[in-house]
């Protein structure tokens, strides 16, 4: 699932924004002075509804902040099918983020009124609301751009999924290209201050920055990604009106949106990249140490130090080396294992050479792969996914592989984006275990069951646990066994070259933002440690680099879903039954691994009561 994360333009275009209001600190100030908005007068009157029936109040409460949410950030309503926000933008500017702050305490206090002795679903949301509040006081808004997103890349993404299926659809979308020029004025707001305070991402991993916004920027309107929809308009549209939509939409673009892309090019060339800071870890930052260990908690859900995740890493590269070295010798390779790892880089017979063979062979896959789902799962979801294309604008910098989740209300399907950019780096024998993350058992699976939950909080559908989605993204890659794959030994080098992948993320992610560790040491750490193309590690390093904490919760959530099993497997002995664990472990959506694990140990107590209870009564003696 990707955010939007909002930033940049021209330097003339943010002086008119400065000339409202200087600084964010200064937007905060004269918000605070501000009389309630709507949203924090029904916060508090809800507050004051306190000492009546508290589960009552609670749903309230849930009822108000999802109608706020939703309208407060369109785009998310539209990727979730929430009506009526499809021709708007969240207000990005000083002021709305400073709106945005005074509201986010506002909600704070009211679940904190709630008496949550027996409405566990008011701890999940209070646990969301106080991290969000936490975070307050570390400036992420100043990251408006870097090599994996922005708002370039976001404006374009959100043309590519928005609905387009009629006159409506379309009026809709011409709302929001003219809309589109104020958010990115807006952004280069937050983009210049944040310059001017020296906290940008670090220089070496903007290179390719400036030639992603010049994709955007198309002497033919109509093949720029910000106008994709109105390359094939719907034959619900009368020809003469999709005719006046396409060109209202070309005047919008060549008036507002191109100038802004030129002069966002400019800015960043000239300015911003030459002057962006040197040093890659976030310890480097002011007050980079908290602000990193902050991530660490949001990202992993424990309260994991950075030394004990590094030890971690080392630990379970060492595990997984072994295991590499074992299935070397038992496919009794003749060479030395270094001379291994070459030869799955280096020979022909491990890649394509076309990208639609690529595309074709991960969608194989993944049709293999659906037949055998019922055998490890009660329940599936309804929503149907695709196999598509990394976008060329962003693909020589993205990783291998992510997923989009779709939306049955939207009527939009779950998304496997491949990358196709640099064939040589894309080895067949990768391809099993990264089907299996993104796509199903993986993300696929996983979030669309959680989407179609019922008779929950609407939140709760959309809960993003990075260690719980990214863990189990990584524990359905084992799943492979039990479905039928990896019979062939290079696809098991595969399974383990991309368990490898996600240990050494422990290693390096904490090397480079707590332990001092440098990029080119990093790159060649991982060279050392695994059979990937430089291309990928290279990319993977810089994501690491931009993107601090993330990456560590891959491994931590798989280790705690793997333990978790083990249990239940020790404790239930024959009674246990995998399909009814992973429906236990996926029923509640994306959860903190303690209350994960405080749902299974609930889960191992009630089969253990079954067994008793169905275990034959002892004779009576005569």
């Amino acid at each position: 699932m990707k955010h939007l994360v909002y930033g940049f333009l021209s330097l003339s275009l943010a002086c008119s924004v400065f000339a409202q209001s200087t600084s964010m600190e200064q937007a905060r100030t004269a918000v605070k002075k501000k009389a309630a908005t709507d949203y924090e007068k029904k916060c508090l009157a809800l507050t004051k509804q306190g000492g009546g029936n508290e589960s009552k109040r609670l749903q309230k409460i849930f009822d108000l902040q999802w109608s706020y949410v939703m309208v407060t950030f369109p785009e998310w309503a539209t990727s979730v099918g929430f009506p009526g926000q499809d021709d708007r933008w969240t207000d990005n500017s000083f002021d709305g983020s400073a709106v945005l702050e005074k509201e986010l305490l506002c909600t704070l206090k009211l679940i904190k009124s709630i008496s949550r002795k027996k409405l566990n679903t008011a701890d999940l949301f209070l646990d969301n609301i106080q991290n969000r509040v936490d975070g307050l006081k570390f400036p992420d808004e100043y990251f408006q751009i870097s090599q994996l997103g922005g708002l370039h890349q976001n404006i374009a993404g959100l043309f590519e999924n928005v609905p387009a299926r009629n006159e409506a659809d379309y009026k809709n979308i011409i709302a929001r290209l003219n809309g589109a020029s104020k958010v990115m004025d807006n952004g280069l707001a937050f983009l210049k201050e944040g310059f001017s305070k020296k906290i940008t991402p670090p220089k070496i991993t903007l290179r390719d920055v400036p030639d992603q916004v010049q994709a955007m920027i198309k002497d033919n309107p109509l093949e720029s990604p910000v106008l994709l929809p109105f390359t094939k308009m719907p034959n619900t549209i009368s020809k003469e009106k999709a005719e006046a939509l396409q060109k209202e939409a070309i005047e919008i673009y060549n008036k507002d949106l191109k100038p802004r892309f030129v002069e966002l090019k400019k800015y960043l060339v000239d300015t911003y990249i030459p002057a962006a800071r040197e040093s890659i870890g976030m310890k480097d930052l002011p007050d980079g140490t908290n602000w990193y260990n902050y991530r660490l908690k949001s990202t992993t859900t424990t309260d994991m130090t950075a030394q004990q995740i590094h030890e971690l890493g080392l630990k379970e590269v060492a595990r997984i080396d072994s295991e590499m070295k074992q299935l070397v010798k038992d496919m009794k390779y003749k060479g030395s294992f270094e001379d291994f790892q070459d030869f799955l880089k280096t020979d022909k017979q491990f890649y394509y050479t076309k990208a639609e063979d690529l595309l074709a062979g991960y969608r194989d896959i993944a049709k293999r792969i659906d037949p055998e789902l019922i055998k490890v799962f009660g329940k599936l979801p309804r929503q149907p996914y695709g196999v598509v294309p990394v976008p060329a604008y962003s693909e020589k910098s993205q990783t291998t592989a992510y997923y989009n989740d779709g939306s049955i209300k939207a009527g939009r399907p779950g998304l496997f984006y491949a990358n196709t950019y640099d064939l040589k780096s894309r080895p067949k024998w990768e391809m099993e275990a990264l089907t299996l993350h993104e796509a199903v058992p993986g993300h696929h699976l996983q979030i669309s069951l959680a989407n179609e939950m019922e008779n929950v909080p609407e939140f709760r559908k959309y809960g993003f646990y990075t260690a719980f989605i990214e863990g189990w993204g990584l524990y359905a890659e084992s799943l492979g066994y039990e479905l039928g794959m990896y019979k062939d030994p290079y696809q098991k080098y595969g399974q383990l070259t991309y368990e490898m992948w996600r240990a050494l993320r422990l290693v390096v992610d904490t090397g480079i933002h707590a332990l001092g560790w440098e990029r080119e040491q990093s790159i060649e750490y991982m060279m050392n440690n695994i059979s990937k193309a430089s291309h990928d590690i290279i990319v993977e390093v810089d994501r690491y680099i931009v993107w601090p904490g993330q990456a560590t919760a891959y491994k931590i959530g798989q280790l705690k879903i793997k333990e978790l099993r083990n249990k239940a497997t020790d404790e239930l002995g024959d009674k246990f039954d995998v399909r009814k664990f992973h429906d236990v472990v996926l029923a509640q959506g994306a959860l903190p691994l303690s209350v994960l694990e405080k749902n299974v140990d609930e889960y191992i107590k009630a089969e253990q009561k079954k067994k008793t209870a169905q275990a034959p009564a002892a004779k009576k003696l005569n």
